[in-house]
């Protein structure tokens, strides 16, 4: 089932662990000594040129007559919103900005353009999501509590409707994640009048996000309220459906590993890297499809350092896939549409009961442990691929391709996804100074 063993799965002895975390402090200090005017000019031009790209919009659906010139409007529009979205609200929201000390750009203050509320955003993605990566029962975002991912998940009979559910939800995406991120914050309220107090903030927000877009915007238009609404209406859909494509293909290709709560007991923070190495997924993109992305096509170096501006996302990628290279250990990454159809095979086949699965429990593509690695290449100690005294590095990328060679068909199918070579928690508490929570 899930991992259990994080150093035994990645086939790294303790003092590789080491010696990866201290490479990754590095890349850490390094980015945050270099930063300064040409980040916060980043910034700054990436919000001047969003709200230009969203009044833009609004008058041409406004002031065009025709179906074209109403398609180019709600296009733009759906832009702006994914670049609100993803670019600023997300980033912004992860303390990237902080150390501007503008009251703008801040994660304590800016407010995101969807129906959930970035305070409480921040308590389930930033803490829950980041800290505890992939963790069963930690993480709530395996899943989202509704979507079944891993064989670690019990199936349901409700399950059978998940890949229409997907579909829902993707289209709603904003709606699914306001909701989760209120739940999220109801269980951390000690008190009902914690809990009442969290929903009344989300109900507010609530009303303002639906009054902006459907009773506001649709007003001033006139007599083309109509036009107006259905742009509205539109490009919230479109965003909706790209931040859902982006979040899931970061998280649930093949190759994003899920993990058993024993692995944070005592994490260390080297091993805290290693488990966002291996409980994330990138997708290849080019400039113009990572800005759309927020960076987020940059899900493994996000995960690595959540708090840095994601504007350096690019550069730090070399050096971390050069890091996967040394130790060893796969950088799963992937065209778009290849990470997204091989998430859209997970939802799929999991809505089906376990009986109707062929793939073991510790062996599946979206659901494995170190147990399959058991009497295939042992040595001395104890670590599979690890060999005492070497000075070279047998790791998980390996095991992972000899694995395939023995597995047949499985293995090879297996193998597709491209691995590009050169709160009463234990709290690891610089992990969660990374994440932005402290």
């Amino acid at each position: 089932m899930a991992i259990t063993e994080i150093g035994v799965y990645a086939h790294l002895r303790p003092v590789d662990i080491e010696a990866l975390g201290d490479e990754l402090d590095a890349i850490r200090r390094d980015i945050v000594a270099q930063r300064g005017a040409r980040d916060a000019a980043y910034i700054r031009r990436t919000i001047t040129c969003q709200r230009g790209l969203d009044v833009t919009s609004r008058l041409v659906i406004a002031l065009s007559r025709g179906t074209v010139g109403w398609a180019l409007g709600t296009a733009g529009l759906a832009v702006a919103k994914s670049i609100e979205n993803m670019e600023l609200g997300h980033n912004v929201g992860h303390g990237q900005w902080d150390w501007m000390n503008d009251p703008e750009i801040h994660s304590g203050t800016w407010e995101w353009d969807m129906a959930g509320l970035s305070s409480q955003w921040r308590y389930a993605h930033n803490f829950r999501h980041h800290v505890y990566t992939n963790v069963l029962g930690m993480d709530d975002d395996i899943g989202f509590g509704v979507m079944r991912v891993t064989r670690d998940q019990p199936w349901r009979p409700r399950l059978l409707l998940q890949p229409l559910q997907n579909f829902v939800l993707a289209a709603l995406f904003e709606w699914g994640i306001a909701l989760h991120d209120l739940y999220s914050e109801r269980d951390r309220a000690a008190t009902p009048a914690g809990k009442a107090a969290e929903t009344k903030a989300f109900v507010r927000k609530i009303g303002r996000q639906l009054g902006k877009d459907y009773l506001l915007f649709p007003a001033l238009s006139g007599r083309r309220w109509r036009r107006t609404l259905a742009a509205n209406a539109a490009a919230n859909v479109a965003r909706n459906l790209w931040a859902y494509v982006v979040i899931f293909c970061g998280h649930f290709p093949d190759g994003a590993e899920k993990f058993e709560p024993a692995v944070v007991e005592e994490e260390s923070k080297p091993e805290w890297y290693l488990r966002q190495m291996l409980g994330t997924a990138n997708f290849d993109a080019g400039p113009l499809l990572a800005f759309l992305s927020g960076n987020l096509c940059y899900q493994i170096e996000h995960h690595l350092f959540p708090d840095l501006p994601s504007n350096r996302y690019a550069e730090m990628s070399h050096r971390v896939r050069a890091l996967c290279a040394e130790y060893d250990l796969p950088y799963t990454t992937g065209p778009l549409l290849r990470q997204y159809l091989l998430t859209l095979r997970t939802i799929t086949k999991l809505a089906l009961p376990d009986r109707f699965l062929i793939a073991t429990s510790d062996d599946a593509p979206e659901t494995a442990s170190e147990k399959k690695f058991r009497d295939r290449n042992e040595c001395g100690d104890g670590r599979p691929g690890t060999a005492p005294g070497s000075t070279g590095r047998s790791g998980l990328r390996s095991a992972l391709r000899a694995l395939a060679r023995q597995s047949g068909p499985l293995g090879r199918r297996r193998s597709q996804v491209r691995r590009v070579e050169p709160a009463d928690l234990p709290v690891p508490s610089r992990a969660l100074e990374v994440a932005g929570c402290v």
